[in-house]
């Protein structure tokens, strides 16, 4: 059963009911890595770039989730050795119909006719020695939230669709729901030095069309909100209004449960059986996410922790053991008292 305390949410207390809680649903096996959703996202809420140096990775120069970048797309390059080891421990890994470089052919001599033809042109084969595998990360807007458990300010509220939202102007910037996301995703948006946000000066005021828009929120805990703000008019996220190929599906936390469980026994017909859901089991150790995502691979492959786990779950049993602790060495005080008194 999912760890729960005093201070971390169950289901049923956060103030909202199954039916009103939004989620997403990212489908890996469709995604394409065309960042649409990244540039969408930073568009919309007016995210700064993160530089343009090379990070070694294939297409990414965004890196990884952090105060600028909500929604990451990388490709996850799987070598030949990673690919043999997979296949050793008995993963049954298919093509993902990357290109590749070779011979080419004539598309009409090449084109399959007859129906034992068509019916092996749709059945995944065997992956070739490299491959990559598409991540399209996001906020997780855990059940039990280890940043809202944490904030001492109530800078991080739970909505009325479940998810997780930074108020920017009641936060401090003290940075300690950084290390309370098991997921490593919430950070303080920099400024280049590691100052706490000590003044309440508006920031990021609206701009001449054609200027280079001010940088807002500096010192500030930042994050994906799911588009809180467009939630409030109707609209869904930016990220999964602008995917070209319905990769990022948004909607009611049932709905999608529902599309990506759909999705999985489809995919398992088709033969490729590593498919599997991550963030839908409610049983694990953060309450189960409103962010379900379908990978190819083992979440280890995509960066992702097996079994994650909200670091203030543990809180009631550390208490106790600090109490007995305490009262230990105050009876040793005590006892060295009275024993030192009679010598």
């Amino acid at each position: 059963m999912a760890k729960t305390n005093s201070i971390t949410e169950a289901p049923q207390h956060v103030g909202y009911d199954r039916a009103a809680r939004k989620a997403f649903f990212t489908d890996t096996s469709i995604c394409i890595g065309c960042k649409a959703c990244e540039v969408a996202c930073k568009e919309w809420n007016r995210n700064p770039q993160d530089g343009y140096e090379l990070s070694g990775n294939s297409y990414d120069n965004t890196g990884s989730l952090g105060a600028d970048t909500w929604r990451h797309v990388a490709f996850i390059e799987q070598s030949e050795e990673q690919i043999t080891k997979a296949r050793e421990e008995g993963a049954k890994l298919v093509s993902l119909g990357m290109p590749s470089v070779g011979a080419g052919g004539n598309a009409e001599t090449t084109q399959p006719t007859q129906p034992a033809q068509l019916a092996q042109s749709v059945t995944p084969g065997d992956t070739p020695d490299f491959r990559w595998l598409m991540s399209s990360d996001v906020c997780k807007h855990c059940t039990n939230a280890g940043c809202l458990d944490v904030c001492p300010t109530g800078a991080l509220f739970r909505t009325e669709h479940g998810t997780v939202v930074v108020q920017d102007d009641v936060c401090n910037g003290c940075g300690t729901c950084v290390a309370g996301c098991p997921f490593g995703v919430i950070e303080r948006r920099e400024d280049g030095g590691v100052s706490k946000r000590d003044d309440r000066t508006k920031r990021g005021e609206d701009f001449t069309v054609g200027e280079v828009a001010p940088i807002k929120n500096i010192g500030v805990a930042q994050k994906c909100t799911m588009c809180f703000d467009r939630q409030a008019i109707g609209e869904g996220p930016a990220c999964a209004k602008t995917c070209p190929t319905t990769s990022i599906k948004y909607g009611s936390y049932d709905e999608m449960l529902a599309t990506a469980q759909a999705r999985v026994k489809e995919l398992h017909a088709q033969g490729m059986t590593e498919a599997r859901l991550y963030g839908a089991n409610s049983e694990d150790g953060v309450g189960g996410t409103g962010s379900i995502f379908l990978l190819l691979d083992a979440p280890e492959v995509y960066g992702l922790p097996p079994d994650p786990q909200v670091p203030t779950a543990n809180l009631p049993t550390m208490a106790k053991r600090a109490v007995f602790a305490a009262a230990g060495l105050i009876g040793a005080v005590a006892g060295a008292f009275v024993i030192g008194g009679r010598s």
